[in-house]
C-alpha cells in the first residue's frame, strides 16, 4: 500500500522543517525552540502558511512574503531530502526499531552535513545526543561486532546478545572517533602546521557514527568519506589551484558516507567479504 509511504513522507518534510531549524541555529548557538521562525533579513516572524515545508517555498517562489530577499534553497532541499531518506528506510525496515535507529541516525546526518557545508561547524549539542542515543539503542537493535566479537570468543568470552551489541557500539566509537583522532595528531605534528588539519568536530561525528553502526560499518564510512572527498577535492584543485585555500569540508563528505552506509553498507560489507572469500 502507498498510504504509509505518503505518510512517512509527510512526516518527513515536518521533520525536515525542524532540521532546518537546527542547521541555522546551533551553529550560533542559538535555541532550537524559541524565538519562532524570523525572515533572517527583516527579522519578520514566518506566517504558518508560510512555513509548509517545500510548498511554501515554491508558492512564495523562493522569496520573503514581506521584503522580497531571496530565501536559501537549501531549506527545501533538506526538507525533500529527508522526505527521501525517511521513505527509502522505512522501504528497507518498515515501522521497527530499526527504523528508528536508522532514521534517526539519517537526521542528525543531515543536520552536520549542512552545519559543516554552510558554517564549518559540526555543533557538539548534536554530536553528543547522537553518541549517546546510539549507545542506549545498542541495547535495542543489534549493532555489528565483528571483528572483536570474533577476538572475544578466541578469548573464551561469550558475551549476551545485548552486551554484545553495547560492545559493538563502544568499540564503533572507539574506532571511528580513535582513528580520526590519531590520524589529525599525527598529520599535524609531522606537517608542523599551525592549524589542525582535522578537526575535533569530525571526531566527534564519527564518535557518534561509531556508536550507531559498530566497526566494520564506520571503517566504511570512513573510507567512502574520504574517496568522496578525494575526488572531488583533488580535480577543483587541478582545474582551479585557489582551491588549495579552500577550506573543505569534511564533515559533509563523511556525512554523506553515513547515510549511503547506513542504508546501504551492510550489502556492500557483504559483498566485499564474498569477493575475498572472506565470508561464504
Amino acid at each position: 500500500m502507498i498510504v504509509p509511504y505518503i505518510i512517512v513522507a509527510l512526516f518527513g518534510l515536518v521533520f525536515g522543517s525542524f532540521l532546518n531549524v537546527c542547521i541555522a541555529r546551533l551553529p550560533r548557538h542559538q535555541s532550537i525552540v524559541a524565538p519562532r521562525s524570523r525572515c533572517p533579513r527583516c527579522g519578520h516572524p514566518i506566517r504558518w502558511y508560510d512555513n509548509v515545508p517545500v510548498l511554501s517555498f515554491l508558492i512564495l517562489r523562493g522569496r520573503c512574503r514581506d521584503c522580497g530577499e531571496k530565501i536559501s534553497l537549501i531549506y527545501p532541499l533538506v526538507e525533500a531530502l529527508n522526505a527521501v531518506l525517511l521513505v527509502t528506510a522505512f522501504a528497507e525496515y518498515g515501522l521497527s526499531p530499526e527504523f528508528a535507529r536508522v532514521a534517526l541516525l539519517e537526521m542528525l546526518l543531515v543536520v552536520l552535513i549542512f552545519t559543516d557545508l554552510v558554517d564549518r561547524s559540526i555543533p557538539h549539542a548534536v554530536t553528543f545526543f547522537g553518541i549517546g542515543t546510539g549507545l542506549v539503542l545498542s541495547l535495542i537493535v543489534p549493532v555489528d561486532n565483528r571483528p572483536l566479537e570474533l577476538v572475544l570468543n578466541r578469548l573464551g568470552f561469550y558475551p549476551q546478545d545485548t552486551i554484545n551489541s553495547l560492545i559493538g557500539a563502544v568499540a564503533g566509537a572507539v574506532a571511528g572517533g580513535g582513528l580520526f583522532y590519531v590520524v589529525g595528531e599525527a598529520f599535524y605534528y609531522m606537517s608542523g602546521r599551525t592549524k589542525e588539519y582535522l578537526g575535533f568536530g569530525d571526531v566527534m561525528l564519527m564518535l557518534m557514527v561509531g556508536a550507531f553502526l559498530g566497526v566494520p560499518l564506520t571503517l566504511m564510512t570512513i573510507l567512502l568519506g574520504s574517496v568522496a572527498g578525494t575526488l572531488i577535492a583533488v580535480p577543483s584543485v587541478l582545474v582551479r589551484p585557489s582551491f588549495r585555500r579552500y577550506e573543505w569540508p569534511y564533515g559533509t563528505f563523511l556525512g554523506a558516507a553515513g547515510i549511503f552506509t547506513v542504508l546501504r553498507g551492510e550489502s556492500l560489507l557483504e559483498w566485499y567479504l564474498r569477493w575475498t572469500g572472506l565470508a561464504y
